[in-house]
């Protein structure tokens, strides 16, 4: 009779190939003693009509006592229907945070995860959510399991960004370009929102079962509400009609008037269309837009007819359909304005 003991552990001898020494006491527990010399505890049992093995550990982390009685545990788990082999394999298969992070991404870039009114989100959108995933999240949790994921982990993420844990300068694509990753309370409110949707794309996709997200008290990020003053709008609108003087600004100034006007964002104005402009309902009808109702009623003087019929807006625009002035130029010089006006006008 064998009964696997330090003593029987210490005397078993290195052959040509492993080789497992079975316990007779507690049928199925076994010793595995390796070509190099390693020994394991192991469990043999079947389960769904196949005959199954189980490492418990290594000798050294494990006592033969110690196996011992974690053998007559997973026998139990193995009696009530459980599978410690296979649960063994897919816990060592869980994905990271990192590894969960590009699937998203991937499927973002796909199209398969909708956004507001169920539409993709938009390729500036992506790229927007990359710069958390890589600056924030991947240093601080992407080697994490997400399945070990807990509403604590999740608010010391929240709390390192806040408090500048992964303050960095890093290179971007562009020629000399380089960010400065400074983190903060708006910064860590926001990658924890991202990190929520990712978690709960991963509950969709049966990765886990619960967002960890979920409930996590954030500090409330900046919400601009500030509106240009009576005062202020007349400044603009001289600034406007002495630039309007010059022949090449007469793009960019119609551009910021119907900004100021419809409340539109640079790039749904710099980028309109002959077929967007509903001249008889006097709107916009903008056929790709963030918002739920893509319908911009628009004021008489926003609605201001050329005598060709079309918007100001739109009297500038070439025989394809899109406004003539290049899209970074037109960015740069409405970029000093950083507040909107109410998405309708009144």
């Amino acid at each position: 009779m064998v009964k696997i003991t330090k003593r029987v552990v210490d005397a078993a001898e290195v052959r040509e190939k492993d080789y497992v020494i079975w316990d007779d006491e507690l049928p199925g527990f076994g010793l595995r003693v390796f070509t190099s010399g390693k020994q394991s505890y192991v469990i043999q049992y079947r389960a769904r009509g196949r005959s199954r093995r189980y490492t418990i550990g290594l000798h050294g982390a494990w006592a033969p006592e110690t196996a011992r009685q974690e053998a007559k545990v997973q026998f139990g788990l193995v009696a009530r229907g459980d599978d410690p082999a296979e649960e063994g394999q897919l816990d060592h298969k869980a994905i990271t945070v990192k590894e969960l992070c590009t699937r998203d991404l991937a499927d973002l870039q796909a199209g398969l995860i909708l956004g507001k009114g169920g539409r993709p989100k938009k390729p500036t959108t992506i790229t927007t959510d990359t710069g958390p995933i890589e600056r924030h999240i991947t240093p601080l949790i992407g080697a994490r399991r997400v399945k070990d994921l807990t509403k604590t982990d999740i608010n010391k993420v929240l709390k390192d960004i806040m408090a500048g844990q992964t303050q960095v300068s890093v290179k971007t694509k562009k020629l000399r370009g380089k960010a400065v990753v400074r983190g903060g309370a708006g910064t860590a409110t926001r990658t924890v929102v991202l990190l929520g949707g990712i978690l709960t794309y991963a509950v969709e996709a049966g990765v886990i079962e619960g967002n960890p997200a979920h409930g996590i008290r954030k500090p409330k990020d900046n919400v601009r509400k500030r509106r240009l003053s009576e005062a202020e709008y007349r400044i603009l609108g001289q600034m406007l009609r002495d630039a309007a003087q010059h022949e090449k600004y007469a793009t960019t100034v119609d551009i910021i008037r119907q900004i100021a006007l419809t409340g539109c964002r640079r790039s749904e104005m710099i980028c309109l269309k002959w077929t967007e402009a509903d001249t008889e309902a006097s709107c916009l009808r903008l056929e790709d837009s963030k918002e739920g109702d893509p319908s911009i009623p628009l004021s008489s003087l926003s609605s201001n007819i050329s005598s060709d019929g079309a918007p100001t807006m739109l009297a500038h625009t070439s025989s394809w359909g899109r406004v003539r002035t290049t899209r970074s130029a037109a960015f740069r010089a409405i970029g000093s304005i950083s507040s909107r006006t109410p998405r309708y006008p009144m």
